[in-house]
């Protein structure tokens, strides 16, 4: 398994390849600023992912009206046929990874003697978040190889080591940020750098009531407006914008027709972006929204379907009792 040419860190006892700079800052900030001045104005949502970006995520999850998680891990937990994979030599490979209580559920699924023979790989953007699940990892299950890799998972998916059967994790129905194009694209990637044999869990949040939905998106706390907000910082500190988040107000609400929760930032005041070190200047009038989040919903239709642009075949689906939240177990 050849990782030469990722820049290695330890934490602990967990080794972390980190892949970003092979992106360049320059292609960072060139895309933020492309971004922004599109009409309308957006950022891409794996800009929410800093130390505090995570942090206020792991809030969100433990909301009352923030179903997706707690739905999700009690799929996780109660589902015995997950004991009965092949865990033996697996390499487990969880992209967009976040903290570990996820991936825990799931390994508690595998024989104790079989964890030995079991390497986990965290894939994420924040390398302060692999760290720290790592560390909770290490002391739950002590036999287990964990080897950490930061990318840009949608442009950088081919740093996935392919060797070794795989099981890839997809929890959180993160598949829902891209748009049905993207999905599309990504979906025959994941495709591409499976092998016969591997196996993948495709977390998927089902379409249902607008009225659950919109609550889900705005909390009585607050908290996904801070989480909404704080992507103002991340660009700021990496495109040497000067955005101010009092400046906006978060908005979110279901598109029915697009079957797709969307998030935005409405200027409450006309705001002038200027990039740093760069002579462009975007103005956003008050009223404007910069689209931050697309959450699409699903059907079973749908399950289908990303399993065949990847080449999968679909074996199972976990669901809850309501059918909000499904687990997609492929085969390749």
């Amino acid at each position: 398994m050849n990782f030469s040419t990722g820049k290695s860190v330890s934490v602990g006892e967990t080794e972390i390849l980190n892949y970003l700079p092979e992106i360049g800052m320059d292609r960072v900030r060139e895309e933020i600023i492309r971004s922004l001045s599109a009409r309308p104005p957006m950022i891409p949502a794996k800009f929410f992912y800093d130390e505090r970006g995570s942090e206020l995520f792991e809030e969100i999850t433990g909301l009352e009206e923030y179903y997706p998680t707690r739905t999700e891990k009690r799929i996780l937990a109660s589902s015995g046929e997950l004991a009965e994979l092949p865990w033996h030599d697996l390499h487990i490979v969880e992209l967009g990874s976040g903290d570990a209580s996820k991936i825990s559920l799931l390994l508690d699924h595998i024989p104790e003697k079989e964890r030995k023979s079991v390497k986990y790989f965290p894939v994420d953007i924040s390398q302060s978040a692999i760290g720290r699940s790592a560390e909770v990892l290490k002391k739950r299950f002590p036999e287990m190889q964990i080897t950490g890799i930061v990318i840009d998972y949608f442009h950088q998916l081919g740093r996935i080591p392919v060797q070794g059967r795989k099981l890839i994790c997809f929890f959180g129905s993160t598949i829902g940020n891209f748009d049905p194009r993207e999905r599309e694209q990504f979906m025959r990637m994941l495709g591409e750098i499976m092998r016969p044999g591997d196996l993948l869990l495709l977390g998927l949040d089902m379409v249902k009531e607008k009225e659950v939905l919109e609550k889900a998106y705005n909390d009585r706390q607050g908290v996904t407006a801070a989480f909404n907000k704080n992507i103002l910082h991340v660009v700021n500190r990496l495109a040497g914008t000067q955005l101010n988040p009092d400046d906006f107000e978060h908005v979110a609400f279901f598109n029915e027709q697009e079957r797709r929760i969307e998030m935005h930032l409405r200027a409450v005041r006309e705001v002038t972006v200027r990039f740093g070190g760069k002579n462009t200047e975007v103005k956003i009038p008050a009223g404007e929204t910069i689209h931050t989040e697309n959450s699409y919903k699903f059907n079973r239709d749908d399950i289908r379907q990303n399993g065949c642009w990847a080449g999968l075949e679909l074996r199972k689906v976990f669901t809850d009792e309501k059918g909000w939240f499904s687990l997609a177990w492929y085969a390749k």
